[in-house]
């Protein structure tokens, strides 16, 4: 009988560092703004017991309605800024986590199997699903690294582009074969339509790509078990082209609509929380997509209601001139 992998177990107490640390940093926001709704109602206190002392010195009286109202706005800003930063620092600390797990869990995977096949002896069969795990693991690991390194450089604004125009369709569809090759999915997955005239459009192949298939990728983490994912590209007019990536998964809540796009952020959905990410997928998807004049939006009617990324692209300018 042979002898199986050892399954690493983590420390409860290591597991369990990001919540200690979010909680802290909740405790933190609501003592800041309590601090601030009690020095809020003091001032308005104060100031309304001032008025009633002084009502016939109308020039005090306008000094001191001026003095409250900026007294009252640097409060309130005072304390959205440090709220805010909090979030932020919540954020910073969810990505450092999110990011080591990803860097951590196929790299010990991957020291686990070699250190298998290095010490006991493994039938072939077995000895070639070994590989393909490592080899999966490394992708992902690889994976990992170009997001981080890609949300880095969408931060450059002199980062140049490789323009030239593409057959938007031959690109889509090189992108779903690498996600249906990636998670090994059946051809009935991944649907794709498109109109039978042929649509270009100006750009970087490679940052183009990288746009699909994390929306792809995105689509068919967040899917149900029967996975049902379309992908239809066609003309808006003469001068858009629109791609509609749709699927029927966990679906996204109106209020998180707008927000899918920051960096770092990820949805505080219990489903979204179960599938481990770096935030950044959709932030570097944006921004490309800026980078190419387009833009891009999201639509949901809500949790396990599926959603819907519609992107809009400039066409070619060539192809423009032709017609």
């Amino acid at each position: 009988m042979e002898n199986q992998p050892t399954i690493f177990h983590f420390p409860f107490s290591i597991l369990h560092l990001p919540v200690m640390r979010v909680a802290s940093r909740r405790k933190a926001a609501i003592v800041f703004l309590v601090l601030g709704i009690c020095l809020v109602v003091l001032t308005v206190a104060l100031n309304v017991g001032w008025i009633l002392l002084n009502l016939q010195q109308i020039a005090l009286l306008v000094f001191g309605v001026i003095v409250f109202a900026i007294i009252i706005t640097g409060l309130v800003l005072n304390t959205i800024f440090l709220v805010r930063e909090i979030r932020r620092n919540e954020q910073h600390d969810a990505f450092l986590n999110a990011v080591t797990h990803e860097l951590k869990t196929p790299i010990a995977s991957i020291r686990l199997y070699l250190e298998t096949l290095q010490t006991r002896e493994v039938r072939e069969e077995k000895r070639q699903e070994f590989y393909n795990i490592m080899l999966a693991d490394s992708d992902r690991l690889l994976n990992t690294v170009e997001q981080v390194l890609k949300a880095s450089s969408t931060r450059e604004k002199n980062n140049l582009l490789n323009i030239s125009d593409i057959n938007l369709a031959e690109l889509l569809r090189d992108a779903v074969e690498l996600v249906r090759t990636r998670y090994d999915l059946s051809d009935g997955a991944i649907s794709f339509s498109q109109t039978n005239a042929e649509i270009k459009v100006t750009g970087d192949t490679d940052e183009l790509r990288t746009v699909f298939t994390n929306l792809l990728d995105n689509a068919v983490k967040y899917s149900g078990k029967e996975m049902k994912i379309s992908v239809a590209v066609k003309s808006l007019n003469e001068k858009i082209v629109i791609v509609r990536i749709k699927d029927d998964g966990i679906g996204i809540s109106p209020a998180e609509l707008k927000r899918i796009f920051k960096r770092f952020y990820r949805a505080p959905n219990v489903q979204t929380q179960k599938r481990k990410g770096t935030g950044l997928g959709l932030f570097i998807v944006r921004s490309i997509i800026k980078k190419h004049g387009g833009r891009i939006s999201a639509e949901s009617r809500g949790d396990g209601a599926g959603s819907t990324f519609i992107i809009q692209l400039p066409k070619s300018r060539s192809k423009n001139l032709q017609d």
